[in-house]
């Protein structure tokens, strides 16, 4: 494996990153504040606790988990949109590296941004309430599958759009409408019959029960059914990616 051209790709993702940190970090960071003061406000004074848990402890994995989605989403898709729009894209695809080595690159360090903002909104909500982490290995294996699973996808956003407006659209309208609706907010026990196995059709629900799960061992699916999915749709994302550098879909065109 090309290891130089990994990382030449992956510190030129990290560095361009780096350029707007405060933006990138003071963002996430004044949102989940407001998250809190909101809810827990508008709502937290009405639910005192959802299965033993405060309800402002309870929200926290499903905030990280909004975060991870969309901000990985995001930073793929745009890591590899821009080379495109530039048109250096031409001089990766033309050089000694091999397309494991490029998605490796971009990939990689879109992921490690989502980890480090998810693991900055844990620190920013144990400033508001109470959180545990009852199970930290599997906390941190659901963060970073989760956060390599969406950069997949988002790199495949980034190569299928065609213009800005088209990077925004699936986060914007797809992916963080199924995250509110997936539990990040309440359990899905909550919910009427009906629209709990309604609510199990959107794939969010697992990623968010597992995560829930893992700080607080309670969970509206099977941990392992969560687990389960969330490589499903990794390998998914693999295959997608594969057939796109097998085609040259919109790479080589």
């Amino acid at each position: 494996m090309n290891v130089r051209a990994v990382k030449s790709i992956y510190m030129f993702e990290m560095s361009r990153w780096g350029r707007t940190l405060l933006q990138s970090i003071l963002s996430p960071v004044i949102s989940t504040s407001l998250y809190f003061i909101v809810f827990g406000a508008a709502i937290g004074s009405r639910i005192s606790q959802i299965d033993g848990i405060s309800y402002g402890a309870f929200i926290v994995p499903g905030l990280i988990m909004l975060l991870l989605l969309t901000e990985s989403t995001s930073n793929a898709s745009f890591g590899i949109y821009f080379p495109r729009f530039t048109g250096t894209i031409y001089e990766i695809l033309s050089a000694p590296v091999s397309s494991f080595e490029i998605v490796l690159g971009y990939v990689g360090a879109a992921a490690t941004k989502s980890v480090i903002l998810g693991l900055i909104i844990l620190a920013t909500a144990a400033m508001f309430v109470d959180v545990r982490v009852d199970h930290p290995i599997f906390m941190f294996l659901f963060l970073v599958l989760t956060a390599v699973t969406f950069s997949l996808f988002g790199f495949i956003i980034g190569v299928w759009a065609d213009g800005f407006e088209r990077l925004q659209i699936i986060p914007l309208l797809v992916i963080t409408p199924l995250t509110f609706l997936g539990g990040t907010f309440y359990s899905v026990s909550m919910l009427p019959p009906f629209w709990q196995t309604v609510t199990l059709f959107n794939p969010i629900v697992y990623l968010i029960s597992g995560f829930r799960w893992s700080f607080y061992g309670i969970a509206d699916v099977n941990v392992g059914v969560s687990l389960a999915m969330t490589s499903v749709f990794l390998l998914i994302c693999l295959a997608a990616v594969w057939w796109i550098f097998k085609t040259g879909y919109r790479l080589k065109t």
